[in-house]
């Protein structure tokens, strides 16, 4: 196990059931179930519309912080473990709806390509879905080869984007 851990940033998402129950409770879940790994930090929720077919509801998404000990490669295989248990079935769909979605969207400063797994997440520089709640957590972060989250949040519109109030869903 390494010392200090590394801080990683973990995007979450749900369309399906309860979304807003189901992102807090794959919150709780990170704090409570990952082994070798605390978390930090979340931002708040935000609703914004689906980013592939549109014949679909529109998503709940936050971010979270973690401090882990664990690989990269062991971390994804926890996150998968917990939308499993949460109810997520894997079919093949992309950008479909589903009740749970955990993505790395970073692992400290590291650059992964390998099959099924890549850090940073491509995605990360455009989507706002993504940019705006980790620039809560981290808005002077460096993205690899990117710029800071506050400077690509400059890059893209925030239009579909809404936060959702706390009260909303304590």
């Amino acid at each position: 196990m390494k010392p200090t851990g590394v801080t990683a940033f973990i995007g979450i998402g749900a369309n399906l059931g309860d979304p807003a129950a189901q992102v807090l409770e794959a919150c709780a879940r990170l704090a409570r179930d990952l082994p070798d790994t605390r978390l930090v930090a979340r931002s708040r929720l935000y609703r914004n519309p689906p980013m592939g077919p549109q014949d679909q509801p529109d998503y709940v998404n936050a971010v979270a912080c973690i401090l882990t000990w664990l690989a990269p490669g062991d971390l994804l295989t926890e996150l998968q473990r917990i939308e499993t248990l949460m109810g997520r079935r894997r079919d093949g769909t992309r950008w479909g709806a589903r009740l749970l979605d955990l993505d790395i969207l970073l692992y400290g400063a590291e650059r992964i390509s390998e099959p099924g797994l890549r850090i940073p997440h491509p995605g990360i520089a455009e989507r706002d879905f993504v940019l705006f709640p980790l620039r809560e957590l981290a808005p002077d972060l460096e993205i690899p080869d990117r710029g800071t989250v506050s400077q690509l949040c400059r890059t893209v519109s925030a239009a579909g984007l809404v936060a959702i109030p706390e009260e909303a869903h304590a």
